[in-house]
């Protein structure tokens, strides 16, 4: 996998009573979209199968750590700065 991956981490969303957090990877010509607590791949652009499993294994293994970026995730900062 392209050693430039750069991962985005959306603000912790309820839905269903569940609280969820996107995950956005991406390099100069490919991006996939990821999703906890499913530790799941939902969208993909251009990730061989075998990337998207990595992706998904590095979503489920670190889980907690991302959970814990997203809690830090302030989307009126975020807007205020685009």
């Amino acid at each position: 996998m392209n050693e430039n991956l750069n991962m985005s981490v959306s603000s912790i969303v309820e839905k269903n009573g569940q609280k969820q957090v996107y995950i956005i990877f991406e390099d100069n010509e490919r991006s996939a979209e990821g999703k906890l607590p499913d530790a799941k791949i939902i969208s993909n652009n251009g990730f061989t199968d075998e990337e998207v499993a990595a992706l998904e294994l590095y979503i489920s293994a670190n889980s907690e750590d991302i959970f814990a970026m997203a809690k830090k995730v302030n989307i009126m900062d975020a807007f205020l700065k685009s």
